[in-house]
This record gives C-alpha cells, sequence and structure tokens, in this order.
C-alpha cells in the first residue's frame, strides 16, 4: 500500500467524482493496483463507471453499518487491476444511524474497514460527498493526503477556509498523518478570463500545493473538455472513452505527478 487519497470539497460540482474516477483509472492503467471507494449517497462514482443498482446487490454502507466486509462488495472494473466499492443512495442513512447508536470511535469507521483489504492495493482513491458530516469525516481519518478540487469560477474559494480548517482539526486529533497533497483546478478554460483570476489567485496561495508537470514545466490544471464531461454517460472513465482527449492527457499527467511522489 502506497497511499490512500481522499478527492474532497464540501462545494459542489467542482469535479470531485470525476477526479476520483480518471485519477484511479489513469494509476490502473499504469499498472497500479488501485480500489476507488465511493463514498458519496449520490453513486456518480459508481454509474460512472457504467454499473447501475442491477448489478450489486450490496455497498459501502453494508460496509460502514458492519453488515458486510469490503472485500465482500467489491466490483471489478474494465481495467483488470481497477476495482470499486459502489455505493447507493441509501448511504444517507448512514450519519443517522451514527449518531442514533452513539457508536464509540464512529469517525474510524472507514479506516477500521479498509485494513481488511488495503495490503492488496497500491493505491486506494475515496470519493467524498459535498459536505463536511461524518462520512467525509470518516474518508479523512482514514487517508493518508486529500486532494482539493477547485473549479475555476465564481465563489470558487468560498468555504475553502471551512475544509482547511477541518483538515488541520482531523490532522490534530484523529489522524496526524493527514496531509494536503494538492488543489487541483478543474474546468479550466484559457479562453476564459475568470478562470485565469482564480488560477491566479491559487497560485498567490497555495502554489506549492498546486501539481507541478517537471516535464512540460507547467502545472496541472483540468480543462473544461467535452469528452471529459461526456465518457460517465458511456460508464466509461475518460482514458478509455478517448485517450487523446485533453482531459485524459490532464489527469495521466497528473496521476504520473503522484506516482512520481510516492
Amino acid at each position: 500500500m502506497k497511499e490512500i487519497i481522499a478527492i474532497a470539497n464540501q462545494k459542489g460540482g467542482v469535479g470531485k467524482t470525476t477526479t476520483a474516477i480518471n485519477l484511479a483509472a489513469s494509476l490502473a492503467v499504469m499498472e497500479k493496483k488501485v480500489l476507488l471507494i465511493d463514498l458519496d449517497p449520490q453513486a456518480n462514482a459508481t454509474t460512472g463507471l457504467g454499473f447501475n443498482r442491477n448489478q450489486y446487490e450490496y455497498n459501502i454502507y453494508h460496509v460502514l453499518i458492519g453488515r458486510k466486509k469490503l472485500s465482500q462488495i467489491i466490483l471489478k472494473c474494465s481495467i483488470p487491476s481497477f476495482h470499486l466499492a459502489p455505493s447507493s443512495i441509501g448511504l444517507v442513512g448512514v450519519e443517522k444511524e451514527f449518531y442514533e447508536s452513539d457508536t464509540k470511535g464512529r469517525e474510524l469507521i472507514l479506516k477500521n474497514k479498509i485494513k481488511e483489504v488495503e495490503g492488496k492495493y497500491d493505491y486506494i482513491i475515496i470519493d467524498t460527498p459535498p459536505a463536511l458530516g461524518s462520512i467525509t469525516i470518516n474518508a479523512l481519518a482514514a487517508a493518508h493526503s486529500v486532494i482539493i478540487p477547485i473549479q475555476c469560477e465564481f465563489y470558487a474559494l468560498e468555504g475553502l477556509a471551512q475544509l482547511l480548517n477541518t483538515v488541520k482539526l482531523i490532522k490534530r486529533t484523529i489522524n496526524p498523518r493527514l496531509d494536503i497533497k494538492g488543489f487541483l483546478p478543474t474546468m479550466f478554460s484559457r479562453q476564459n478570463n475568470l478562470s485565469k483570476q482564480v488560477f491566479f489567485d491559487l497560485k498567490q496561495h497555495f502554489k506549492s500545493k498546486l501539481f507541478y508537470d517537471k516535464e512540460k514545466s507547467s502545472y496541472i490544471v483540468i480543462p473544461r473538455n467535452v469528452k471529459l464531461a461526456e465518457s460517465p454517460s458511456f460508464g466509461k472513465p475518460i482514458i478509455l472513452y478517448d485517450v487523446k482527449s485533453s482531459g485524459s492527457i490532464a489527469y495521466q499527467a497528473l496521476a504520473e505527478n503522484i506516482l512520481a511522489a510516492s
């Protein structure tokens, strides 16, 4: 096991699931064993990889409440070394169950469940919901690091302080090893002045935490890309849907950066 990486931002629509799917797939294509855990009740990572509820009975909800082991719900994806722990809308009930049962150590439930399988994978990627509730706290408690996608649009940095404070609190209390791996600008358009301004602001505040492609001597950004937006509707990561698209190239660069840093 090299690393457990959470993809988190409490804002919706910033590219969390797109990043989780395509980073995981890119690492798998590079012959790494990868598990993607869909921890979002919307289950977009699950459907984005071509699975629907008729293809699996149990999901991450059943793991968190103790009915199943993580190894018992894992699905195989199109890339041989890429596996998925699926989600479903039923996961919304897990926070209520956590607090009604007054479960001790509820923030560490996912971490303890992952221990069963972590020796089987090089990387575990966790897709989180757009909220800072107990589900996201579980993901951050289990992770070695967190990638924060930032949409290059108006209000991009709004609420970011709350997320950063949450990461600091978790690092100080229940997960001392947690680190911010990096901020990832998403939906970037070089023709859009607002995109360029948001990226400039990110560089001003978080330059050391942006991903940098040494070969191209440029920062890694995820472009606004039609193929990237289309690929989930075909149930494929972008690297299988259109490997030469700008979105695919960007996520491959991100995966290579992470491999180089491991």
